[in-house]
């Protein structure tokens, strides 16, 4: 592993969808409102972090890669404060991307002794989150030609489309894509697909509210039917990854994690290491083993997190 992160350090890498600010409210609840049946937190701490694709970005860039971030900052004060944090890990976001029209997506969660008791989520609908592709195709486009890899990151809130897609795969020698199904966009041909179970099962037409054992043969063969994807890795959760190549199963890979307190960003850290780890010359197997290893360190974080080469070859 210290060979791919010193490789992944020459590596330019472009993170393409919706940029998040995820917000912490941390505090104990020790007694209920005597307005509503509610609890009533005492705040202790508040943070502010990157998340959705903006996650991606850090993850790539606490790895050691050069990293730019292509997405809807609007322009309020969210925007600015993401922009800062990406900014203070050299991330480097373009000034076109300031957009009026829709607030930056944002969620901040309330959390009390590590649980996290409510969301609350300020956004418009996908459509305000379009990207105007005569105006910053050109620029996407010559952005994905110069980098070494490029992930789309679609949290299904309207900045990835099938337009954008379309000229990233046209541009870039390497994509790697992190679906969400339920948009129903065209996915095809990617150099790699990393949806998770549920999102497996609706990429292959079948119902995430199934009880049925489905054999992972059949769903790995229908995604590769509808999405054709040179290398497919399915993240289970506990259960590990699936690994796939064009159409077959190669290996179901266990878990990493020693400890669970939170899966937020998970997704986030496996694309982006493993993305890393395939441009900087890794297999399928050594990149999911990579993958592997830093969302077990992300997972054993509370909040929206990443893992450092130093944590990875310390866990490894």
């Amino acid at each position: 592993m210290k060979d791919i992160l010193e490789r992944i350090k020459s590596l330019r890498l472009l993170v393409v969808g919706d940029v998040m600010l995820d917000r912490y409210v941390k505090g104990e609840v020790s007694r209920i409102s005597p307005e509503a049946p509610v609890p009533v937190l005492a705040v202790e701490d508040e943070t502010v972090v990157a998340g959705g694709a903006a996650n991606v970005a850090l993850n790539g860039a606490d790895m050691g890669a050069v990293v730019e971030a292509f997405g809807w900052f609007g322009r309020d004060e969210q925007g600015d404060r993401l922009k800062n944090i990406l900014k203070d890990k050299d991330i480097a976001v373009d000034s076109l991307l300031s957009f009026e029209g829709a607030p930056t997506i944002s969620k901040t969660r309330v959390m009390a002794s590590n649980q996290q008791i409510c969301r609350v989520d300020r956004e418009e609908a996908p459509d305000s989150y379009r990207p105007d592709l005569s105006k910053l195709g050109e620029d996407l486009r010559q952005k994905a030609g110069e980098a070494d890899v490029v992930v789309i990151s679609d949290y299904g809130k309207g900045f990835v489309t099938n337009e954008l897609i379309a000229l990233v795969r046209e541009a870039s020698p390497f994509v790697a894509v992190d679906p969400k199904p339920s948009r129903l966009l065209d996915y095809s041909n990617p150099d790699l697909l990393t949806p998770n179970r549920l999102e497996a099962f609706e990429l292959a037409g079948i119902s995430r509210l199934t009880r049925e054992k489905v054999p992972e043969e059949n769903i790995v063969r229908s995604i590769n039917e509808k999405f054709n994807p040179a290398m497919l890795a399915i993240t289970l959760g506990a259960d590990g990854m699936l690994l796939a190549r064009e159409g077959r199963v190669e290996k179901t890979m266990p878990t990493a994690a020693r400890e669970v307190y939170d899966v937020s960003g998970a997704g986030d850290t496996v694309i982006a290491s493993m993305t890393l780890a395939l441009g900087a010359g890794a297999s399928l197997e050594q990149a999911a083993e990579f993958a592997n290893v830093a969302a077990g360190i992300v997972v054993g974080k509370v909040g929206t997190a990443t893992a450092s080469p130093e944590e990875i070859l310390n866990h490894s």
